[in-house]
């Protein structure tokens, strides 16, 4: 049953919710969609108007499409069949499939529309509210059932259960105690070019393989732009940047003015990190959840905010703190023995890829199954995870590697 106030005999008491969300990216929106379509009341609350830009690839994989919400068109602006591969510019080799590989979207329609979904289910919007920090004992707390949302201008929102998704910098995973084991600097220019141009890249992406370990580049073509990014680790800001300008430069792009250039930091969550305190749970970047070596967090996300707001709604309707902490360790194990399996996964290629880049290059280029699993993983037939535990080559050849690399 919903909650209408802190104190039902109080008229002026301040209305609590039964799901607070913060944060309206893909995390976000998709939590606030699950929990208003679950018959909650929910508020969510974002800090930008909307639509906002965000620096991201857009490339919207199979296991982004699955988790999107019922009747959600994605705003497409190419469907992608090929695939250029090459290391640090050389060894270029171009794959090709007859089916569609992923899509490329633009962030801020991409996300204006998840969010036009939770409101449709019935979740209330507020935008230009910043969060300063959330507080689940003190005066500002009613009782242990409520959780309270302080916000920057001093006002406080009332929640039977908060969502953290406020993306990598989050202030309610610093509540909770995210711990970080892996940050990358991403750079990113969106270029708009001719015609002639658009059209040589059509439905094909470039994926360069970088200079620095784990580090590399990418081409996304959305119509009259292209969205050119490189990532690498933290602490190579020089270099990422050199590598960005030297990527651009030997694409012969060099000459066209970029509409936006941004930056970006990603941050990977360590295997013993929390997702939850009392009744605050964290889900997307907030959480610390995503791909570690594509460093994939779209699908992350929407997977990670589905879980938040169907948990969220269980904690909500807790009657203690014992069974609160029940559904949120619910939730922790739902989000680790699926997202988590492929983050271990994941890190696993990485360690493969900082080390042996031509190698990783060769094998995806030159050995048919390993395009077909790459192609498979992208149109969502399957995961990283999924495909070392069902095909024992791939899951022995990771073995041998892993062995080599440890010797």
């Amino acid at each position: 049953m919903s909650s209408e106030n802190a104190d039902a005999g109080n008229e002026y008491a301040a209305p609590v919710w039964d799901v607070v969300v913060v944060g309206a990216g893909p995390a976000g929106a998709s939590a606030a969609y699950a929990a208003a379509v679950a018959g909650r009341r929910v508020l969510l609350l974002e800090k930008a108007e909307l639509p906002r830009y965000k620096t991201c690839g857009g490339g919207i994989i199979g296991p982004s499409r699955d988790a999107l919400p019922p009747g959600f068109e994605l705003p497409l602006q190419d469907r992608v069949h090929a695939v250029t591969f090459s290391l640090n510019g050389r060894f270029a080799r171009t794959r090709r499939s007859k089916r569609m590989l992923f899509g490329l979207i633009n962030r801020p329609e991409f996300d204006a529309g998840l969010v036009e979904h939770a409101q449709k289910a019935g979740a209330e919007l507020r935008t230009g509210v910043t969060v300063a920090r959330v507080e689940q004992h003190g005066s500002a707390v009613p009782d242990r059932r409520t959780v309270a949302v302080v916000l920057a201008d001093g006002d406080v929102v009332l929640a039977r259960a908060v969502v953290g998704a406020d993306g990598s910098a989050s202030r309610i995973g610093a509540h909770v105690g995210v711990k970080l084991d892996q940050v990358d600097l991403g750079l990113e220019a969106e270029i708009p070019v001719p015609a002639t141009v658009a059209e040589d890249w059509a439905g094909r992406v470039l994926i360069d393989w970088g200079p620095m370990p784990g580090s590399y580049g990418w081409v996304f073509p959305k119509g009259d732009t292209l969205t050119v990014g490189v990532i690498s680790a933290r602490g190579e800001g020089a270099a990422t940047k050199r590598y960005l300008e030297d990527f651009i430069a030997r694409l012969g792009l060099a000459g066209f003015e970029p509409a936006i250039s941004s930056g970006h930091l990603t941050r990977c969550r360590s295997d013993d990190s929390p997702l939850s305190r009392g009744r605050v749970l964290v889900c997307g970047d907030a959480a610390g959840l995503l791909e570690p070596w594509t460093r994939e967090g779209i699908s992350y996300a929407l997977r990670s905010g589905r879980l938040a707001g169907e948990w969220a709604v269980r904690i909500a309707e807790a009657p203690d703190a014992v069974d609160a902490r029940r559904q949120a360790l619910n939730y922790a194990f739902a989000i680790k023995s699926g997202l988590g399996v492929e983050m271990a996964v994941g890190r696993r290629m990485l360690t493969l890829f900082e080390r042996r880049p031509g190698l990783l290059h060769a094998t995806i280029t030159g050995f048919r199954p390993a395009w077909h699993a790459f192609a498979d993983i992208t149109r969502g037939v399957t995961t990283l995870a999924g495909l070392i535990s069902t095909h024992g080559m791939a899951r022995r050849a990771l073995d041998a590697l892993d062995r080599r690399l440890a010797g």
